[in-house]
């Protein structure tokens, strides 16, 4: 997520507001009676008094699960709710995994309580980083299980825990769900109180067996700012992207596909005629424009050290002639091709959209002959069109759906001609981003997370099919 903006969602009042007043302030709001924006996929926006999201006709949203809920284990639904995969569960209902992006000692935010109170119901051996008692890290997963039906959460338990800002990640074709710390704090970090490096990868799959995953970080995928990753279905290779400024675009190609603890090969992407390329463009960067439109042949360069104990494997990745990109952030896999976004890129650095299509041959010696092409999908510089696009996924009728980073963020539709469309604003925590949005595999459902003070939604409606 964009640094500065969240810094001020921490900041802001909305935090500390409780959810039994959420619906009066929605609303009093002075704003709600602007106009609403077009949405040309499902027309024009509406709002309904007391909701949080302002919605197409025919559409509603319900709050499914919010932050301070308790769970079926006994502890506290975490804040700060960001990334988030589903899964087709039994007796048609789905499992949902969710993302809490909480920074060491945000204890009350976290599971446990505001002075961690019930950490003992848990075993303290399965938490990652427990910061010598004193900086418990509190961020992780939580897991759901969901009757579309009912429309009503059956079951939901803390899956992980002991992790640093647990911002987006991504599914696997073997039923889990990856986890991205998108950190560099190390051991001695917050104070000194830290007892382990972090900035990993972690896996949880799904389950309905109430009880923590013993976090064990997947160190060959990389040690970074990670932010979320995509898998190719086939070849399980695993797209990684990186939030910082001047990130670049990883690949990790496991021994053995399915058990990524097994260990494998980090790669950066690298565009064949264009070295250590800067796909930023912004306005006062002395280099060349990086065209929308065009597709440009890739390669991809072996990354050593990747543990990086200084912080400095996208720096050495860019020396080695990895293209560099700002803040890439969600990525999803959709047919034959992956999206991924960058929120600062641009020239207004207000943000981008980058296609992946992978080699037939990809992560194979052949694919020298058949390499992967990157394109500059869409970069609008119109903050009408979007501002700082964050995290995303394919619709089941093959849109990207993206989610904005910003006040009175936006949840918008691209179709596969650049076109857009405005699906939700929000409204009701209009100083938040969103976060985290899926289709249920029946796709009559969108869930997506308000990030502060941490809300997750179920939008339904008349969906396109595919």
């Amino acid at each position: 997520m964009n640094n500065s903006r969240r810094d001020f969602v921490k900041k802001t009042t909305l935090v500390s507001l409780g959810f039994l007043g959420l619906n009066r302030f929605a609303a009093n709001a002075a704003f709600l009676g602007a106009p609403a924006a077009d949405s040309k996929g499902f027309g024009p926006l509406y709002h309904r008094e007391g909701q949080l999201l302002s919605l197409p006709k025919g559409f509603t949203a319900k709050v499914i699960s919010k932050k301070g809920d308790r769970m079926s284990d006994g502890l506290f639904s975490p804040g700060n709710h960001d990334g988030m995969g589903v899964f087709k569960w039994h007796n048609n209902k789905v499992m949902l995994i969710r993302n809490h992006e909480l920074t060491p000692g945000s204890h009350g935010a976290g599971a446990f309580g505001k002075h961690n109170e019930l950490l003992s119901k848990v075993n303290k051996d399965y938490i990652y980083d427990i910061g010598k008692s004193k900086q418990l890290c509190v961020g992780g997963t939580t897991t759901m299980v969901y009757n579309e039906q009912s429309q009503k959460i059956e079951l939901e338990y803390l899956s992980l825990t002991g992790t640093v800002r647990n911002c987006a990640g991504g599914i696997t074709p073997w039923n889990s769900w990856i986890t991205c710390e998108e950190t560099e704090l190390s051991i001695g970090d917050e104070n000194g109180f830290l007892e382990k490096d972090h900035g990993y990868n972690f896996e949880v799959f799904a389950s309905d067996k109430i009880g923590l995953t013993k976090a064990v970080p997947i160190k060959s995928m990389g040690r970074f700012v990670h932010e979320a990753v995509a898998v190719h279905p086939k070849a399980g290779i695993v797209y990684q992207t990186e939030d910082s400024g001047t990130g670049v675009f990883y690949r990790f190609i496991p021994n053995v596909i399915g058990d990524l603890h097994k260990g494998g090969k980090l790669q950066a992407l690298v565009i064949s005629e264009w070295k250590s390329a800067d796909t930023r463009n912004y306005e006062n960067l002395k280099t060349d424009r990086f065209p929308e439109k065009k597709g440009f042949k890739t390669e991809w360069v072996d990354l050593d050290h990747v543990d990086a104990p200084e912080n400095d494997l996208r720096l050495r990745a860019y020396q080695k002639g990895a293209a560099r990109f700002s803040a890439a952030e969600g990525i999803w896999y959709g047919e034959n091709e992956l999206f991924f976004a960058c929120t600062s890129g641009g020239r207004n650095a207000k943000g981008q959209i980058f296609k992946y299509i992978p080699s037939q041959y990809e992560g194979q010696p052949m694919e020298k002959e058949h390499p992967g092409i990157l394109e500059l999908f869409l970069e609008p510089n119109d903050i009408n069109t979007f501002q700082n696009c964050d995290n995303l996924t394919i619709a089941p009728w093959g849109d990207v759906v993206i989610c904005e980073d910003k006040e009175d963020a936006r949840i918008i539709g691209i179709t596969p001609k650049g076109e857009t469309y405005v699906i939700a604003k929000n409204i009701g925590l209009r100083e938040s981003e969103f976060a985290g949005p899926v289709f249920s595999p029946s796709g009559n459902t969108l869930f997506v997370n308000i990030q502060s003070p941490g809300v997750t939604l179920a939008i339904t409606g008349p969906w396109k099919s595919k």
